[in-house]
Protein backbone atom coordinates (compact mmCIF):
# COMPACT_ATOMS: atom_id res chain seq x y z
CA UNK A 1 0.00 0.00 0.00
CA UNK A 2 1.17 3.50 -0.71
CA UNK A 3 2.04 5.75 2.36
CA UNK A 4 -0.12 8.70 2.76
CA UNK A 5 2.88 10.96 3.66
CA UNK A 6 3.87 13.55 1.74
CA UNK A 7 1.18 12.95 -1.00
CA UNK A 8 -1.26 15.69 -2.34
CA UNK A 9 -4.39 15.11 -3.39
CA UNK A 10 -7.21 17.07 -5.07
CA UNK A 11 -11.08 17.07 -4.58
CA UNK A 12 -13.52 18.65 -6.45
CA UNK A 13 -17.16 19.31 -4.59
CA UNK A 14 -15.66 18.46 -1.01
CA UNK A 15 -18.13 20.64 0.86
CA UNK A 16 -20.81 18.15 1.70
CA UNK A 17 -22.09 14.68 1.17
CA UNK A 18 -19.13 11.94 -0.02
CA UNK A 19 -16.54 14.55 -1.21
CA UNK A 20 -17.11 15.89 2.30
CA UNK A 21 -16.66 12.43 3.73
CA UNK A 22 -13.69 11.79 1.65
CA UNK A 23 -11.80 14.92 2.66
CA UNK A 24 -12.57 14.47 6.09
CA UNK A 25 -11.11 11.12 6.15
CA UNK A 26 -7.96 11.55 3.96
CA UNK A 27 -6.84 14.32 6.59
CA UNK A 28 -7.33 12.32 9.01
CA UNK A 29 -4.81 9.30 7.27
CA UNK A 30 -2.19 12.33 6.92
CA UNK A 31 -2.61 13.45 2.91
CA UNK A 32 -2.17 16.66 1.87
CA UNK A 33 -5.66 18.25 0.66
CA UNK A 34 -5.84 20.70 -2.22
CA UNK A 35 -10.08 21.11 -1.91
CA UNK A 36 -11.90 22.97 -5.13
CA UNK A 37 -15.33 24.24 -5.10
CA UNK A 38 -17.19 27.34 -5.60
CA UNK A 39 -18.52 27.90 -2.36
CA UNK A 40 -14.63 28.40 -0.68
CA UNK A 41 -16.74 30.10 2.64
CA UNK A 42 -18.26 26.79 2.95
CA UNK A 43 -14.76 24.85 2.51
CA UNK A 44 -12.72 27.05 5.03
CA UNK A 45 -15.74 26.35 7.49
CA UNK A 46 -15.26 22.41 7.35
CA UNK A 47 -11.63 22.37 7.37
CA UNK A 48 -11.23 24.95 9.93
CA UNK A 49 -9.65 22.83 12.43
CA UNK A 50 -7.35 21.39 10.13
CA UNK A 51 -3.70 21.41 9.77
CA UNK A 52 -3.00 24.38 7.58
CA UNK A 53 0.09 23.19 6.54
CA UNK A 54 -1.31 20.27 4.91
CA UNK A 55 -4.62 22.22 3.53
CA UNK A 56 -5.19 24.33 0.55
CA UNK A 57 -8.22 25.86 -0.46
CA UNK A 58 -9.37 27.23 -4.69
CA UNK A 59 -12.14 27.70 -6.56
CA UNK A 60 -13.70 25.29 -9.09
CA UNK A 61 -16.12 26.12 -11.29
CA UNK A 62 -17.33 23.03 -13.68
CA UNK A 63 -18.34 26.08 -16.43
CA UNK A 64 -14.91 28.04 -15.53
CA UNK A 65 -12.21 26.22 -17.42
CA UNK A 66 -9.82 29.31 -16.48
CA UNK A 67 -10.73 28.09 -12.66
CA UNK A 68 -9.53 24.47 -13.40
CA UNK A 69 -5.78 25.06 -15.00
CA UNK A 70 -5.87 28.22 -12.04
CA UNK A 71 -6.71 25.27 -9.60
CA UNK A 72 -4.06 22.92 -10.57
CA UNK A 73 -1.47 25.20 -10.77
CA UNK A 74 -1.81 26.84 -7.75
CA UNK A 75 -1.46 23.67 -5.62
CA UNK A 76 1.05 22.69 -7.65
CA UNK A 77 2.87 25.22 -6.46
CA UNK A 78 1.55 25.29 -2.94
CA UNK A 79 2.51 21.44 -2.76
CA UNK A 80 5.68 20.90 -5.35
CA UNK A 81 3.61 17.77 -6.52
CA UNK A 82 0.10 16.00 -7.35
CA UNK A 83 -0.38 12.57 -6.37
CA UNK A 84 -4.30 12.23 -7.06
CA UNK A 85 -7.34 13.84 -8.42
CA UNK A 86 -10.45 13.13 -6.95
CA UNK A 87 -13.35 13.98 -9.11
CA UNK A 88 -16.46 14.19 -7.51
CA UNK A 89 -18.36 17.42 -7.82
CA UNK A 90 -21.91 16.82 -9.73
CA UNK A 91 -25.03 17.41 -10.24
CA UNK A 92 -28.58 15.22 -10.85
CA UNK A 93 -31.67 16.05 -13.07
CA UNK A 94 -34.65 14.26 -13.68
CA UNK A 95 -35.15 15.35 -16.67
CA UNK A 96 -37.16 12.68 -19.17
CA UNK A 97 -37.25 12.23 -23.14
CA UNK A 98 -40.24 13.21 -22.64
CA UNK A 99 -39.75 16.85 -21.62
CA UNK A 100 -35.99 17.43 -22.97
CA UNK A 101 -34.39 20.60 -21.56
CA UNK A 102 -31.49 22.23 -23.65
CA UNK A 103 -30.08 24.34 -20.70
CA UNK A 104 -30.87 21.26 -18.63
CA UNK A 105 -28.94 18.88 -20.37
CA UNK A 106 -25.87 21.39 -20.98
CA UNK A 107 -25.36 22.38 -17.33
CA UNK A 108 -25.42 18.82 -16.07
CA UNK A 109 -22.97 18.05 -19.18
CA UNK A 110 -20.66 20.86 -17.97
CA UNK A 111 -20.56 19.33 -14.36
CA UNK A 112 -20.76 15.58 -14.80
CA UNK A 113 -18.59 15.52 -18.00
CA UNK A 114 -16.40 18.38 -19.26
CA UNK A 115 -15.17 19.87 -15.60
CA UNK A 116 -13.85 15.93 -14.40
CA UNK A 117 -12.26 15.50 -18.14
CA UNK A 118 -10.56 18.99 -17.77
CA UNK A 119 -9.32 18.72 -14.55
CA UNK A 120 -7.69 15.12 -15.55
CA UNK A 121 -6.10 17.46 -18.59
CA UNK A 122 -4.57 19.73 -16.47
CA UNK A 123 -3.70 17.57 -13.71
CA UNK A 124 -1.75 14.88 -16.01
CA UNK A 125 1.26 16.23 -16.29
CA UNK A 126 1.87 15.96 -12.32
CA UNK A 127 0.35 12.54 -12.01
CA UNK A 128 2.83 10.98 -14.43
CA UNK A 129 5.43 13.31 -12.49
CA UNK A 130 5.26 11.20 -9.50
CA UNK A 131 5.01 7.83 -10.76
CA UNK A 132 1.89 6.74 -8.61
CA UNK A 133 -0.69 8.92 -9.68
CA UNK A 134 -4.28 8.17 -9.04
CA UNK A 135 -7.89 9.71 -10.12
CA UNK A 136 -10.98 8.39 -9.00
CA UNK A 137 -14.47 9.74 -10.72
CA UNK A 138 -17.15 9.37 -8.55
CA UNK A 139 -19.72 7.86 -11.03
CA UNK A 140 -22.87 5.95 -10.33
CA UNK A 141 -24.77 2.98 -10.75
CA UNK A 142 -26.62 4.73 -13.14
CA UNK A 143 -23.35 4.67 -15.51
CA UNK A 144 -23.67 0.87 -15.51
CA UNK A 145 -27.32 0.10 -16.03
CA UNK A 146 -30.62 2.55 -16.96
CA UNK A 147 -33.26 1.49 -14.09
CA UNK A 148 -35.19 5.01 -14.50
CA UNK A 149 -36.23 7.86 -16.57
CA UNK A 150 -33.55 10.17 -16.08
CA UNK A 151 -32.08 10.09 -19.50
CA UNK A 152 -29.62 13.05 -18.39
CA UNK A 153 -28.11 12.44 -15.57
CA UNK A 154 -27.61 8.13 -17.21
CA UNK A 155 -26.21 9.69 -20.16
CA UNK A 156 -23.38 11.65 -17.96
CA UNK A 157 -22.94 8.98 -15.85
CA UNK A 158 -21.77 6.36 -18.72
CA UNK A 159 -20.01 9.58 -19.82
CA UNK A 160 -17.48 9.40 -17.39
CA UNK A 161 -16.88 5.80 -16.99
CA UNK A 162 -15.88 6.38 -20.54
CA UNK A 163 -13.69 9.39 -19.37
CA UNK A 164 -12.81 6.62 -16.55
CA UNK A 165 -10.95 4.23 -19.40
CA UNK A 166 -9.72 6.71 -21.30
CA UNK A 167 -7.53 7.91 -18.33
CA UNK A 168 -6.61 4.44 -17.36
CA UNK A 169 -5.11 3.70 -21.25
CA UNK A 170 -3.58 7.57 -21.53
CA UNK A 171 -0.97 7.52 -18.92
CA UNK A 172 -0.79 3.46 -18.04
CA UNK A 173 2.76 3.17 -18.69
CA UNK A 174 3.96 6.46 -16.49
CA UNK A 175 1.79 4.90 -13.39
CA UNK A 176 -1.01 6.73 -13.33
CA UNK A 177 -4.45 4.52 -12.28
CA UNK A 178 -7.90 5.66 -12.43
CA UNK A 179 -11.40 3.81 -11.11
CA UNK A 180 -14.62 5.08 -11.51
CA UNK A 181 -16.41 4.49 -8.38
CA UNK A 182 -20.00 3.26 -8.78
CA UNK A 183 -23.05 3.48 -5.69
CA UNK A 184 -26.33 3.03 -5.49
CA UNK A 185 -28.44 4.96 -2.93
CA UNK A 186 -25.91 7.14 -0.95
CA UNK A 187 -27.31 9.38 1.70
CA UNK A 188 -26.66 12.54 0.83
CA UNK A 189 -28.64 15.88 -0.06
CA UNK A 190 -28.74 14.29 -3.63
CA UNK A 191 -30.81 12.20 -2.28
CA UNK A 192 -32.84 13.30 0.46
CA UNK A 193 -36.24 13.47 -1.25
CA UNK A 194 -35.90 10.10 -3.35
CA UNK A 195 -38.54 7.78 -1.89
CA UNK A 196 -37.21 4.45 -3.25
CA UNK A 197 -35.25 3.44 -0.19
CA UNK A 198 -35.70 4.74 3.46
CA UNK A 199 -32.32 6.81 4.16
CA UNK A 200 -30.94 3.81 6.42
CA UNK A 201 -31.29 1.53 3.73
CA UNK A 202 -28.48 3.39 1.52
CA UNK A 203 -25.00 3.52 1.43
CA UNK A 204 -23.75 5.96 3.89
CA UNK A 205 -21.13 8.63 2.41
CA UNK A 206 -18.03 7.43 5.04
CA UNK A 207 -18.36 4.35 3.73
CA UNK A 208 -17.50 4.91 0.00
CA UNK A 209 -14.88 7.07 1.62
CA UNK A 210 -13.23 4.40 3.25
CA UNK A 211 -13.08 2.79 -0.59
CA UNK A 212 -11.67 5.79 -1.84
CA UNK A 213 -8.93 5.49 0.01
CA UNK A 214 -8.17 1.86 -0.38
CA UNK A 215 -7.59 2.83 -4.53
CA UNK A 216 -5.71 5.82 -3.71
CA UNK A 217 -3.25 3.19 -1.80
CA UNK A 218 -3.34 0.70 -3.54
CA UNK A 219 0.14 -0.20 -5.21
CA UNK A 220 0.46 -0.03 -9.13
CA UNK A 221 -0.09 -3.31 -9.72
CA UNK A 222 -3.23 -4.03 -7.78
CA UNK A 223 -5.86 -1.18 -9.76
CA UNK A 224 -9.28 -1.71 -9.99
CA UNK A 225 -10.93 0.14 -12.99
CA UNK A 226 -14.63 0.21 -11.59
CA UNK A 227 -15.94 -0.66 -8.04
CA UNK A 228 -19.41 -0.98 -8.11
CA UNK A 229 -21.57 -0.29 -4.80
CA UNK A 230 -25.05 -1.30 -4.17
CA UNK A 231 -26.91 -0.91 -1.06
CA UNK A 232 -29.67 -3.40 -2.33
CA UNK A 233 -29.15 -6.85 -4.97
CA UNK A 234 -29.37 -6.01 -8.59
CA UNK A 235 -30.48 -8.68 -10.59
CA UNK A 236 -28.10 -7.12 -13.92
CA UNK A 237 -24.77 -7.74 -12.06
Amino acid sequence: MLSPDGRVILISGANRGIGRAIAELLQARGYSLSLGGRDLNSLRAMSADWDPSHLHLARYDANDWTSHRAWIDAAAARFGRIDGLVNNAGMSSHMTLRAPDEATLDAIWAVNCKGPLNLIHCALPHLEACGTGRIVNVASMSGKRVRNDHVAYNMTKHAMIALNHAARRIAWDKGVRATAVCPSFVRTDMTATNKALPPEAMSQPADLAELVATVLALPNNATVAELLVNCRLEDTL
